[in-house]
């Protein structure tokens, strides 16, 4: 899918001060973006990179 018709998504743990990313499925992989400035652009990601970083986050790797 085209990055501009795409269904973006936002982490339901996002919090109201506007620091978030959206992603979404595109035909290219995953795409992720700035929720602030959707219109810069985005980063594709192959589905398996993006399947390890979300087991690795669900895991703690990147807690403060």
């Amino acid at each position: 899918m085209e990055a501009s018709r795409a269904m973006w998504r936002r982490s339901s743990r996002s919090s109201g001060n506007g620091e978030c990313v959206e992603a979404a499925t595109l035909d290219v992989g995953i795409g992720v973006r700035d929720s602030k400035a959707p219109d810069v652009g985005h980063l594709n990601f192959a589905p398996e990179a993006w399947a390890a970083f979300l087991t690795q986050v669900k895991a703690g790797s990147y807690d403060r």
